[in-house]
């Protein structure tokens, strides 16, 4: 979560907020959540197509 967080500029709360309402993909791993960098990439691509 801090990493993704990082990547966005944004806080872990809101990582959290946008995975909570599916707008951010994640998967869990053992009792771990992760973020994958295409979740990323696939988030920004959408917030990028609807600046347009």
């Amino acid at each position: 979560m801090e990493e993704a967080a990082k990547c966005l500029r944004i806080s872990r709360w809101k990582v959290f907020d946008l995975i909570r309402r599916r707008e951010l993909r994640s998967v869990k791993i053992g009792g771990l959540r992760r973020v994958p960098n295409s979740a990323i990439d696939e988030y920004v691509d959408r917030l990028l197509e609807g600046a347009l």
